[in-house]
């Protein structure tokens, strides 16, 4: 019963990863949008840039929804390493090393091509941007400060437990291209945002730091936000510089008022993942409970949250009778200590919540959370999948499971029982897909 609730876990979350392929989501929208099509015919060139854990497979549906017109098409997106491959007339640059976040030297080097090729545009001419979760640190486009500084304040706010808001808001006002500030480089005739959302909300200033989008922080909030996180002190001179010129009126803010020509579209986001998941756990049987997308906090809270879900539905079929599928989304954080060890969010959530739930408590249950991108943390997991049997190989293995929660170490003790959640990267970023099945 326990590996058949795994395997149910595991085909549910896939369903929601397989409903947000950007691919097919990119050819659907362009080949269905009859003033797309329109716009696109009549454009001399079709200018394409973007960056993101789904841009390799958003940059082909783009291609096959062209197949006609393909000689029109002249791009680059920033993506990365291990999503590098040959495309007909998009080039698909590796702007950073696999299970890494951080912006470097090659992404800063595609961000400037895209510039170039934006400024250059005719008023003939067509963009279509590429947008997906990732896109931020794929990105960098230093204004007034260095490659390093970025890198620094990026970590320095991602170690802190800071929200994707917060680090937005940071990095927008120290980029010459995020905040919307790629708008304003195209003169074209229309520029076409393209976006998978992996953002609670879907705000479209947050979404890889809004290059195409108003924004509605300013370089104010970005001097709160490392005051609130106590960082002023922490980060590089530069950046405390930059951001007190632009607070002071040195520097020009982001975008404020949207460009009429600019039209930015969600095409995929953890709602649409979560009703895919929802229709496949029925159609396993089970009473369903959706929780939405706008599941945020401390990794570990929220798991101990869910897991007294479970604990009511088994004691008292309430809010939902067994044989029952809680699903969540959203993104939640972990704020890491000073030696903390390897994982990701997802791995330290199925950490908590058997940690919680106990032997007793994991009878009949599953729980699984993954990164629908197919990363966690820096790992080549996904995230992880548990149930009793998993919990008693831990405890055959004499595993401390308390001491791997208390460093954030989940990825070493769900990879000695085979646990982890492994798929390689899925071309896709809806924020995570979680889901706990219990079985009375």
């Amino acid at each position: 019963m326990t590996r058949s609730l795994s395997a149910d876990a595991l085909a549910i979350w896939h369903s929601a990863v397989d409903a947000v392929r950007p691919a097919e989501l990119v050819a659907r929208y362009v080949r269905t949008e009859a003033d797309i099509q329109q716009a696109i015919a009549s454009a001399r060139r079709v200018l394409v840039v973007g960056a993101g854990k789904a841009g390799a497979a958003m940059a082909e549906g783009l291609e096959t929804a062209l197949a006609d017109r393909l000689d029109k098409v002249i791009g680059v997106v920033n993506v990365p390493a291990d999503a590098v491959r040959p495309l007909e007339r998009i080039r698909l640059h590796a702007a950073r090393p696999p299970a890494s976040n951080h912006p470097t030297a090659d992404g800063a080097a595609g961000a400037e091509e895209m510039l170039a090729l934006l400024r250059a545009a005719g008023p003939d001419d067509l963009a279509i941007c590429l947008l997906s979760g990732g896109g931020s640190a794929l990105l960098p486009a230093p204004d007034g400060v260095s490659l390093a500084d970025k890198q620094a304040v990026t970590q320095l706010l991602h170690a802190s437990g800071a929200t994707i808001h917060d680090m937005n808001a940071v990095r927008k006002h120290l980029s010459r291209i995020k905040g919307g500030r790629l708008a304003q480089a195209f003169r074209g005739r229309m520029l076409l945002s393209l976006i998978i959302s992996d953002v609670v909300g879907d705000p479209l200033d947050v979404i890889a730091s809004g290059p195409t989008a108003t924004d509605p922080s300013t370089f104010a909030d970005a001097l709160a936000i490392l005051d609130r996180y106590r960082l002023r002190d922490q980060v590089p001179p530069a950046v405390v510089t930059h951001l007190e010129s632009g607070a002071a009126g040195r520097v020009p803010e982001t975008l404020k008022t949207q460009p009429p020509h600019v039209r930015n579209v969600i095409l995929g986001n953890n709602a649409l993942a979560l009703r895919a998941a929802t229709a496949k756990a029925e159609s396993l049987g089970y009473r369903v409970l959706n929780l939405g997308s706008f599941v945020e906090g401390e990794t570990r809270h929220v798991a101990t949250a869910i897991a007294g879900i479970v604990r009511s539905i088994q004691s008292d079929s309430a809010p939902i009778a067994s044989q029952a599928c809680v699903l969540i989304g959203g993104e939640t954080t972990v704020t890491l200590g000073p030696r903390s060890g390897k994982g990701g969010r997802n791995q330290e959530f199925v950490l908590a919540f058997l940690h919680k739930l106990g032997e007793a408590g994991m009878r009949g249950v599953a729980v699984l959370s993954g990164g629908t991108d197919g990363e966690d943390g820096p790992t080549d997991a996904a995230g992880a999948v548990a149930d009793e049997a998993t919990l008693a190989a831990i405890r055959l293995q004499r595993l401390d499971l308390v001491s791997h929660l208390d460093r954030h170490d989940a990825y070493p003790l769900f990879d000695a029982v085979g646990a982890l959640v492994r798929t390689g990267l899925t071309q896709t970023n809806v924020m995570d897909v979680r889901v706990m099945l219990v079985h009375s």
